[in-house]
Order: C-alpha cells, then structure tokens, then sequence
C-alpha cells in the first residue's frame, strides 16, 4: 500500500469527515451523540463555533491528489526518558506524554488531558498514524488518575481505547464537552463520563476548578457525524494559578483569544498546539501554526506557554523538526527570548 494508490489515513479521514455536513442535511438525521436545546453554537443538529464551513470533500482531493511538498517523519524520532511522576503534588506541575496528551498534577489531583496511548492515533490498530516515539510516562508509571479531560472526539484526542484501561484501573471521572460522552459509553458502558457546555465551570475539588472553553476547531469520528459533538479548550485555577489549555484551533482572526485573554487573563502558563498545519490553504481554518500560536500567548496574556501537538504522530506535511523551527523563527520576529515559549518533547515537565 503505498501513497501513490492511497490517499493519505488523515487525508482519507478528512476525506470521509467531510461529507458529513452534506450527508446530515440531506438525511436530518437526528444527532446521534446529543439531543438538547438550540443555543448560539448549536442549531438542533450540529455545532458551530461562528464561522462558516469553508472546506469540503473537493479540496480533500485537491490536498491528496495534487502536487504536495510532503517531509516524512523518519520511523522513530529521539525523546528524552520517561518521567516518573511523584504520587501527587500540591502545586502545579504539567509533564507531556506526547502528540497532545498531558499529565496534570495540579492542588493534589491527577489529570490527564487527551491521553493517547495506543500506536496509532487511528480508529484501525493496522493503519493510520504510528507514534514514532514512547510516552513520555509510562502507563504503569502513571499516578492514580482522579480525572481525565476530552478536549474533541479526533482520534488523536479521544482514544478509546486508552480510556478503557484507565476506566479499569483508576476508574476515573471523565469529563469532556456535549456530545462526547455517548461515544465514550458506547465502548464503556460504566464510565464515569459526563458532558458540559462551553462556559461551564467544574469544581473538581476544594482547590480545583476547570472551565470548558470554546475554540476554533470541528469534529468527526466517522464519514456521516461531522459537528454533532462539541469541541472545547480548558481552563484550569488552582491555588491563584490558571494555566489555559488549548488541544486544537486555527486561529482565524485571533479575536476570540483576545477576548478569552481580557476576560480570563493574565495566565500563568498557554499550553498550546504548534504542529499540524501544512499546508496552510486548507489546515489553516482548524491548526494554527507556530507564528499564530505565539500571537495567542500574547493574546492571553500568558506569562509563558508550552508547545505540543508535533513530533509524535505525522498528520500533515510538515517535517518532524519544522514546528521547532518555525517557533524558533516566531519568536525572534516578535522580540521574545526562546525561553518564553518551550516546545515540549515527551517526557519534559514544566511546573510551578
């Protein structure tokens, strides 16, 4: 099976996700994931964060068929060793296990954000994305999981299968936006899922708090359920520190982390994804790129961010090292020092 008589796994899943708008509103089909009341950002079938659906299946094709200028990560890419969290700790401390899952060791609670742990970030174990290094923490050197936090239903985000071993050994809370909950109970039926809105505040303890934020992004799990499950990014506050979470976005205007910044802001830490958009005609509506994720960390307000999303699972065309690069290159035009804005390898910590 090569390229050349193949569309790419992403490409193909892109492909099939894009026929899921039409599809839906030539069926009105019901919304297999979420029935609830009509609001700013959900019409009664899907979502929408505002702005128009601008790409569709003919420019799949265009980005699959045409000429690409497509840099293979190489089989296996170098990571530094596998952390070994401590059991808990009572400030902040933030360990990337790579792709865009986290561990968040926060006010004595253990969370993870969109852990993936699969070899493939893919609905099939023999195709799609190959992680092309370990995590960055071990799953049996994992600390109790008190909860686990879904940004959206791609399957680089929400791994099933993932969530069914932490569901049988920790049994933890899970938490994610509208939609995403039936997903999780179709395979796990007993999951301790539940499902907020954008704007929802969660106390997670004492100390604690989340709130599921709104961003640019979509979502899909097959060809026909495009947008019919919300999309989030996080905000965590414990003990006067609040670090922002972004999993996926484009960045389109920038005016919703501007206001996202006057609102919530100054942050301690962005965590935000720096990998995933070549080419720019059509991953810009959804991925930023590095030069806009460091337009959102000023936009924030944040004193520092970390950089995630690149360097584990190949899903477009950019090399393995250009998101380093590219930040790099960002952050010189913009007069900041390379400290202010870390892209994070698996296994790398950031605390307070």
């Amino acid at each position: 099976m090569t390229r050349r008589k193949l569309l790419s796994f992403v490409g193909l899943g892109a492909l099939l996700a894009s026929t899921g708008g039409a599809w839906a509103a030539i069926s009105r089909s019901r919304n297999p994931y979420y029935q609830g009341p009509v609001s700013d950002h959900f019409n009664g079938l899907v979502f929408s964060d505002g702005r128009p659906v601008s790409k569709g299946l003919l420019d799949v094709l265009r980005w699959q068929t045409g000429k690409r200028e497509r840099e293979s990560f190489p089989p296996q890419y170098a990571a530094p060793p596998q952390d070994k969290p401590p059991a808990q700790v009572d400030g902040v401390r933030i360990v990337h296990l790579g792709h865009a899952s986290f561990l968040y060791q926060i006010g004595g609670l253990n969370l993870l954000v969109d852990p993936v742990y699969s070899e493939r970030a893919s609905p099939f174990s023999f195709i799609g994305p190959r992680r092309v290094n370990e995590p960055g923490v071990a799953f049996d050197d994992l600390p109790r999981v008190d909860a686990v936090l879904i940004t959206h239903n791609h399957y680089d985000h929400l791994d099933i299968e993932t969530l069914a071993r932490l569901h049988r050994r920790d049994q933890p809370r899970m938490i994610m936006p509208l939609g995403n909950d039936t997903i999780v109970k179709a395979r796990i039926p007993d999951a301790r899922a539940e499902a907020h809105d954008w704007n929802d505040r969660l106390e997670l303890s004492d100390a604690v708090t989340i709130t599921l934020m709104p961003s640019y992004h979509w979502s899909a799990r097959g060809a026909f359920d495009r947008r019919m499950a919300l999309w989030c990014s996080y905000l965590f506050e414990a003990g006067g520190t609040k670090v922002f979470h972004i999993g996926d976005t484009g960045y389109h205007d920038g005016s919703l982390y501007e206001r996202l910044g006057r609102e919530h802001g100054p942050f301690r830490l962005a965590v935000l994804p720096i990998g995933a958009y070549e080419p720019r005609w059509f991953m810009s509506d959804n991925h930023m790129n590095p030069d806009e994720a460091v337009k959102v960390m000023l936009a924030l307000r944040a004193e520092q961010a970390v950089g995630h999303h690149w360097g584990t699972f190949q899903l477009t065309d950019e090399g393995v090292e250009r998101p380093l690069e590219a930040l790099k290159t960002a952050l010189a035009q913009a007069g900041l020092p390379e400290e202010r804005f870390r892209p994070m390898r698996p296994g790398l910590s950031w605390s307070v």
